[in-house]
């Protein structure tokens, strides 16, 4: 079911939010300063890709300073991505069939406020 789900999400949309990810993570490594931005932004691009069957939970590595590159991350490229989910999320889920996509959009669109400290792990 979770292979069908993916396929259905990458097919119907969720290769833009992907794209969206790694476009977003090759600027920011295009500095020395962003690298950590850009490897975080390719981690929450293989989720925005396929993110059925799998969840974003904290990393027990993160520190204090995660929360300040959150920040950081928020002003510049943060809410975008997340205002993009979650139009997106809002226009599946005006189709019965397509709640599950829209909710899916919306744990992309929570990702997209702290990607810095999280990793991608199997339900």
């Amino acid at each position: 079911m979770t292979f069908i789900g993916n396929l259905l999400w990458f097919v119907l949309g969720g290769i833009w939010l992907g794209l969206a990810w790694v476009l977003v993570g090759l600027l920011w490594c295009c500095t020395i300063i962003g690298i950590p931005f850009g490897i975080a932004s390719f981690r929450i691009a293989g989720f925005a890709f396929c993110p059925f069957g799998k969840k974003l939970v904290p990393s027990p590595t993160a520190g204090v300073g995660t929360a300040f590159l959150n920040l950081i991350w928020i002003v510049f490229a943060g809410f975008w991505l997340a205002l993009g989910s979650a139009i997106t999320g809002v226009l599946w889920c005006c189709t019965i069939i397509g709640i599950p996509l829209g909710i899916a959009c919306f744990n992309i669109a929570q990702a997209s406020f702290a990607p810095l400290g999280k990793v991608v792990v199997k339900k």
